[in-house]
């Protein structure tokens, strides 16, 4: 499984926007700047984004969450960027595939799917905003220390 980097850009953006809502609306080349993100996908992401509720326009000058930190989840932003998970084409062609009804597997990759969005969906922007956890023993960091 991977997210996309639209899924992932978003969830960048809207954090960005919640760590900084004192300072919003702000503009797609402010979001630019501070997430490193290029300005053209900044743009593509803010589109889609508006056009799910997730992001509101701060009167033609930026933009400014469309709900509260705590109500955006990561499992919602993977839906509105990505129509959800995909491990396998089973979950999204179900209809097509002669081996479905006697699939042995079928039923383990949909318990997987189903896990993952449960652990997506309780993760918010609001927890992301908290002060960052320590990695475990042994887990390389983006300064490359080993912890």
């Amino acid at each position: 499984m991977r997210i996309s980097t639209e899924t992932h850009y978003a969830s960048r953006l809207l954090l960005d926007l919640a760590l900084h809502a004192e300072r919003t609306p702000l503009s797609a080349g402010a979001l630019a700047d501070s997430t490193g993100i290029p300005l053209a996908c900044v743009e593509d992401v803010m589109a889609s984004l508006r056009a799910a509720g997730l992001v509101c326009s701060g009167g033609g000058a930026g933009f400014r969450l469309g709900s509260r930190p705590e109500d955006i989840s990561l499992g919602l932003v993977l839906r509105v960027m990505d129509d959800g998970i995909r491990l396998n084409h089973c979950r999204s062609v179900e209809d097509r595939c002669p081996e479905c009804r006697k699939c042995r597997t079928k039923d383990v990759w949909a318990g997987v799917i189903e896990a993952i969005e449960r652990e997506l969906e309780a993760i918010t922007l609001a927890d992301l905003m908290g002060t960052p956890q320590p990695l475990p023993d042994g887990v390389q960091g983006r300064g490359g220390a080993v912890r």
